[in-house]
């Protein structure tokens, strides 16, 4: 069976994720502690400068206890999960990895102080042409394609909440996503500079199976460009599940922490496999 692996991003934090880390791999997180000079874990719902590098450490352990069961055709990662799956593949170390997801937290959380009013919106219902026209109309941006029925906008607060009225007159329903800033935006344009500058310094090497861009929905190419372009791209994370399908892709598994993914992969690809690494971790026990 061809088998993908997942990693997700913001969003998909649980409360059992120190505790994991700390189980089964102390020393990524002493390390994670002294990156980011604080225990993210404790205050993973504070900002993306600590759900980022909690979240990382959290899928890593993950995919750890899970590599020995499984022999993935494919990785991919949604938005920060890129990172992740980078690692995963064997471009990034793990410590490369973690570094790099300490400083795109930073930048991320200090542009969107900047901003001030920055906020993200589900539109559910509908279809992309219908929210491309609802972003154009309030002058936002799509930043996620998630999911059939499933999109993201991204701006300010005022201009997200006439979408949202704007939305449930046609029929759609909206849910605020608990994010404080407009990612995947032109917004984070600033914060893609600097991060452009702390990849320019950091070793990548051949993936060891193909890592599908979220932003592109093909393998990567350029892993330093892309990783800085996308964090001012939208996330074609239905579009990256279709080119998994095309790759004859037929199980997934979601390294959460989470299931977050799992759900959209369902959404996607009604016909597909898709499993918590637990159930293959049991399968193989």
């Amino acid at each position: 069976m061809a088998t993908a692996i997942l990693f997700p991003g913001q969003g998909s934090q649980t409360a059992d994720m120190r505790a994991n880390v700390e189980a089964h791999d102390p020393e990524l997180l002493a390390r994670c502690l002294d990156l980011v000079g604080d225990d993210p874990f404790a205050r993973v719902e504070e900002s993306t400068a600590f759900q980022q590098p909690a979240i990382f450490c959290a899928s890593i352990v993950s995919w750890r206890r899970l590599a020995p069961h499984v022999a993935p055709r494919a990785f991919a990662g949604h938005s920060l999960g890129e990172i992740t799956a980078l690692a995963a593949a064997g471009v990034l170390s793990v410590d490369a990895a973690l570094a790099l997801v300490v400083v795109r937290g930073r930048l991320m959380a200090q542009a969107a102080a900047e901003q001030g009013d920055g906020a993200m919106l589900a539109v559910l219902k509908g279809t992309p042409a219908q929210a491309q026209e609802l972003a154009d109309s309030h002058g936002v941006c799509i930043a996620n394609d998630n999911a059939p029925g499933q999109v993201v906008l991204s701006g300010s607060r005022p201009a997200l909440e006439q979408a949202s009225e704007s939305a449930g007159a046609a029929g759609q329903r909206t849910i605020w996503l608990p994010i404080a800033g407009s990612f995947h935006s032109p917004t984070m344009a600033d914060a893609a500079d600097s991060f452009r500058e702390a990849l320019a310094g950091v070793e990548v090497a051949e993936p060891t199976v193909p890592v599908i861009s979220c932003a592109t929905a093909a393998p990567f190419e350029d892993v330093r460009t892309q990783l800085a372009e996308a964090l001012v791209r939208p996330v074609r994370w239905r579009q990256t599940m279709t080119a998994l399908d095309a790759l004859g892709i037929t199980e997934f598994v979601d390294t959460g922490p989470g299931q977050v993914l799992a759900r959209l992969v369902s959404r996607t690809l009604p016909g597909a496999e898709v499993h918590a690494p637990e159930e293959l971790d049991a399968a193989t026990a």
